[in-house]
């Protein structure tokens, strides 16, 4: 089988020299074997195999590791016992190679509620728990999505919609993207990061102010959207682009200065997402493959053919070529 492993770690932002194709046996032992069908590329890997130090989420790769990252596939075998048998489509954490050993514990059975296995790796489950949990939308707010055309924040200006918000508007890089989240993704506008990033240019999309805001991006942006916030604003802290995708640093660190009065004024709250619980991505996924099938949401999405593509796909995704997220059909 093949997998892909980093050759060295990355100053700056990865390049796919930074990692190589490999062949090495199917893995033997304890576990289940799932041979993959497709997995996630997400921006977070940066963090795990860049040169900076400090905690991450998970651990640091070093040099000769294989990366990791969502997928899912088709169990092959399994030890007798197990809660899922030769046949079954699962999810995991074990991507980046053809074929994984997975302790069942780690593993996820997915019951086929979803039309496409690629869709099982969508995260919006982040963006739902922001929406429902950490910042809950109430009817006829107005939401703020910073990084609105990452795989997060694609789905997150449909997800608000769909859960009642009057106005949903969004950040993003480029003008194409931003054309593209209101005519396709539920958003009533689109700004630049610049625009963003100051209290005039969100006034311009939000005249009444913001109640909600689900920051990806971190910086400067969450300044200004703290700033424009309505009394009783709330804000789910989901990512650090600004820290991940710039150019310098490791992406390990992601500080930005506040008014700590402003906050206390308006009684904002801030809580950070992680949306790892199993009743919320139960729920979501209930709720997703419903939303799915009525055709009210769609999975903005790349997919890149082939476990060599792999790397490349990191690379263009932290250069921001892409809306949505960014998938490897193994």
């Amino acid at each position: 089988m093949r997998e892909i492993r980093l050759v060295a770690r990355a100053v700056g932002l990865p390049r796919p020299e930074n990692f190589e194709v490999v062949d090495v046996p199917v893995p033997e032992g304890d576990g289940v074997l799932v041979r993959n069908a497709v997995f996630h590329v997400f921006p977070g890997l940066r963090v795990l195999v860049g040169d900076g130090e400090g905690e991450t989420p998970w651990p640091r790769l070093s040099a000769g590791d294989p990366l990791m990252g969502a997928a899912v596939g088709e169990v092959v075998s399994a030890p007798d016992g197990a809660s899922v048998r030769p046949g079954d489509l699962v999810s995991h954490f074990l991507g980046w190679r053809e074929y994984a050993l997975v302790p069942e514990g780690q593993l996820v059975r997915l019951d086929g509620e979803l039309p496409d296995p690629a869709a099982y790796l969508a995260p919006g489950v982040t963006a739902y728990s922001a929406l429902t949990r950490e910042a809950p939308v109430r009817p006829g707010e107005t939401v703020l999505v910073t990084g609105a055309a990452g795989g997060v924040g694609s789905l997150a200006g449909q997800i608000a919609r769909l859960l009642g918000a009057g106005r949903v508007v969004g950040t993003t890089g480029s003008a194409q993207k931003g054309e593209r989240l209101v005519a396709e993704f539920g958003y009533d506008a689109a700004l630049s990061r610049e625009e963003a990033s100051t209290a005039e240019g969100l006034r311009k999309v939000a005249p009444d102010g913001i109640d909600v805001v689900v920051d990806n991006v971190g910086g400067a942006q969450l300044r200004a959207a703290v700033g424009a916030l309505n009394q009783d604003g709330r804000v789910a802290l989901v990512g650090t682009l600004s820290s991940q995708l710039a150019p310098g640093g490791s992406g390990a660190s992601a500080p930005v200065e506040l008014d700590v009065f402003e906050l206390i004024r308006k009684r904002v709250s801030l809580r950070g997402v992680l949306a790892q619980d199993a009743e919320t991505r139960a729920e979501w996924t209930r709720r997703f493959g419903g939303w799915l099938r009525e055709r009210e949401i769609a999975f903005p999405h790349v997919r890149f053919q082939g476990i060599e593509s792999a790397p490349r796909a990191l690379h263009e995704l932290l250069a921001g070529e892409h809306l949505g997220s960014v998938v490897v059909d193994v």
